[in-house]
């Protein structure tokens, strides 16, 4: 699947812990659907060519923006020992300023 990269474009990290600030090291990605994903903790995450995401998670999430401005190189990096396709995901550099943006319950189906 390629993924492409939008300089300007909105930054996101799933979780299921309440914080301000998203420490060095996290995962930040420009795919929301994924970041969702991650919110609820799995252990196993898969996706097909199309975008479809498949997980075993079972916790309840959150999703946040990274709520500064950010560039690639200087304050995020490419994941470098990621399974996923290229651009899927990035760690950060440094601690980044986040808001809450939504409450995920995990939904029936995914119980």
């Amino acid at each position: 699947m390629k993924i492409t990269v939008d300089t300007n474009g909105t930054w996101y990290h799933g979780s299921d812990s309440s914080f301000e600030l998203l420490r060095e090291g996290s995962t930040v990605t420009q795919w929301k659907e994924l970041a969702e994903a991650f919110s609820h903790k799995p252990s196993v995450l898969g996706y097909d060519d199309s975008g479809s995401i498949t997980h075993n998670g079972k916790a309840d999430g959150l999703l946040y923006v990274i709520d500064e401005p950010i560039a690639v190189g200087d304050d995020i990096y490419p994941h470098p020992k990621t399974t996923m396709d290229e651009n899927a995901e990035f760690l950060t550099k440094r601690p980044l300023k986040v808001r809450l943006v939504e409450k995920l319950p995990l939904n029936l189906e995914e119980k």
